[in-house]
């Protein structure tokens, strides 16, 4: 029999992409992720509420409002969750490239 050679998982392409040292580094990154979504879903409301905007319907300024206050918000918990789990240097890196492709600036070698 021939020895097949096995791809690479899904968390070693994520590592790979990433440029993470280990496994358990792409599932602290995914950790962090997903505990700043949970934190945006439980804080967005009372956001909403405080700014006494109806979650119950959709439109454009609602939309417009999401995204002017609720994505800069999701900026700043993914640093803060990054910092809690010793992830906050490959996050600031990805925060960079966030607003460096936003406002078109090169990266400085």
């Amino acid at each position: 029999m021939k020895n097949k050679k096995q791809s690479p998982s899904f968390l070693e392409k994520l590592q790979s992409k990433w440029k993470l040292k280990s496994l358990k580094q792409v599932l602290l990154v995914l950790l962090v992720f997903a505990l700043t979504g949970f934190t945006i879903l439980f804080i967005k409301k009372p956001i909403f509420d405080l700014l006494g905007i109806s979650m119950e319907r959709g439109g454009f300024w609602k939309t417009v409002l999401y995204l002017l206050l609720v994505l800069p918000l999701y900026q700043l918990v993914l640093l803060f969750w990054g910092f809690v789990l010793g992830q906050f240097d490959f996050f600031w890196e990805k925060e960079k490239q966030f607003f460096r492709r936003i406002f078109g600036k090169k990266k400085k070698e």
